[in-house]
């Protein structure tokens, strides 16, 4: 929910923390503000821009494969899924909303390696923009967060 009560993390540091990113390019100027929102949030968390990953795929529904070949490589402590699927006449957009999202929680368990969703999924366009920013932030927050955590409950 929008300016929801989120609660009061620890204290967060992305100093060392490699973070891999999937941003979705389909509604691209609305996944470009998520990405810019994320990448801002954790160069201010301390994760440096040369441990970050930035790739971009056509939609939604191919952001689950790149996020599975990041987590298969070993080689990040947290993922970040970008993407907006906005409703639309048919039943497409519970298709990928439905999918993309499945994929990426099946990954998260599979891989035990955070995976902050932020693929938005909204009635319209107006929505998206009233949400990208603070669920870009979120996002970037989220995967340090987790790779915190992760790392201390080893």
């Amino acid at each position: 929910m929008q300016g929801s009560d989120k609660g009061q993390s620890t204290r967060l540091d992305g100093r060392g923390l490699r973070v891999g990113i999937v941003q979705a390019r389909f509604n691209d100027e609305l996944t470009t503000a998520l990405a810019k929102a994320c990448l801002a949030e954790l160069s201010r968390l301390g994760v440096q821009d040369a441990d970050i990953r930035h790739v971009t795929v056509p939609g939604a529904l191919e952001v689950p494969v790149a996020l599975q070949a990041m987590a298969a490589s070993g080689r990040f402590d947290a993922l970040v899924a970008l993407g907006c699927i906005i409703r639309g006449e048919t039943y497409h957009f519970e298709l990928v909303a439905n999918e993309s999202g499945a994929g990426v929680t099946r990954l998260t368990l599979d891989h035990r390696l955070p995976i902050a969703n932020a693929i938005l999924t909204v009635e319209n366009e107006e929505q998206a923009w009233a949400r990208a920013e603070e669920k870009g932030r979120d996002a970037g927050t989220v995967a340090v967060e987790m790779a915190q955590l992760l790392k201390e409950l080893k």
